[in-house]
């Protein structure tokens, strides 16, 4: 059977950093990339606030750059899905596709989290050229211009106001005739005059070019339609974790999202690490991912040195 010294799951900006780090340390890890190769980013068409792109960059390509870099130090990287993990066992062993096994001494996991869609085909017809799941990223694209954000706990309404200050118009669709959002994100909300909050309304479509989003139509729980004019549509419904390979087997929290001891990337198994989105319930941002996998890799290179 295979063995490797450091195992990661997951190619976004945390799996890769990690395997950068890793293979500079001479760890010689093997990465498998998972079910999307280079994660979330990928989705992005372009990112303008990672630090050292003073033009921006697209999603793929520095997933692209950031592969190749943990390859020139050595990096293993390898299309494949670990579908299942025994960490009862020493070393760690990974099944791979369902069939080929391997052993590990330490394990990154870095499989992220993945967004809350609607599930409309319109939706995904334009994600990327207008539907968006993250206003942080992509709120900036659409300043000065009128855009919908969808959800109404705290996410959406944080989202609304901060797009809110760069767009000339905020829609904020609820499904429900109330707010799930903290009384002072509420009250925020209802201050900022260019946010207009569009209660007992369902998305049915997502309107578009070949440019991109042009509008969306709307249904109110009455029946009645309306539709309206933007250029961004953004979802705040929510992340789920990718944690469903280790239920049972790690420590999560009430939302799935792996626990680490704080302050470190150590969880409640010895020898295995988390970084990425798949631990951040709040940031979710590809230099906070970048900056977490860094620590993982720092805390398995001195594990297995302690050893």
């Amino acid at each position: 059977m295979e063995r490797t010294k450091c195992l990661i799951i997951g190619s976004g900006p945390a799996g890769f950093t990690a395997a950068i780090y890793t293979s500079r340390a001479n760890l010689s890890p093997i990465v498998y990339e998972g079910i999307e190769p280079g994660g979330q980013l990928t989705t992005t068409t372009e990112i303008e606030n990672f630090p050292g792109y003073p033009e921006g960059i697209g999603g793929t390509e520095m997933m692209a750059q950031l592969k190749q870099q943990a390859q020139r130090f050595g990096a293993d990287v390898r299309f494949g899905v670990v579908t299942d993990l025994d960490l009862d066992v020493r070393p760690f062993v990974a099944t791979i596709d369902g069939e080929k096994k391997i052993e590990a001494d330490a394990v990154i996991v870095a499989t992220g989290a993945s967004a809350k869609y609607l599930g409309l085909e319109s939706e995904m017809k334009y994600r990327g050229q207008g539907v968006s799941a993250c206003a942080t990223c992509d709120g900036f694209f659409y300043r000065k211009q009128d855009v919908a954000v969808v959800g109404g706990g705290d996410t959406a309404c944080e989202e609304a106001t901060y797009l809110a200050s760069i767009c000339k118009q905020v829609y904020l669709i609820v499904r429900k005739p109330f707010l799930r959002a903290s009384k002072a994100m509420q009250e925020r909300v209802f201050n900022t005059p260019n946010i207009k909050v569009l209660f007992e309304y369902n998305t049915v479509e997502v309107l578009g070019d070949e440019d991109g989003v042009t509008g969306a139509r709307l249904r109110h729980s009455s029946g009645e339609e309306l539709t309206i004019d933007i250029m961004g549509f953004f979802l705040a419904i929510g992340h789920h974790p990718n944690t469903e390979l280790f239920k049972g087997k790690l420590e999560l929290d009430e939302e799935g999202y792996i626990k680490t001891i704080p302050g470190t990337s150590k969880t409640n198994i010895e020898g295995v690490f988390a970084a990425g989105d798949v631990k951040d319930p709040h940031y979710r941002q590809a230099i906070t991912a970048a900056g977490s996998g860094c620590i993982a890799a720092l805390d398995c290179e001195r594990y297995l040195l302690s050893r």
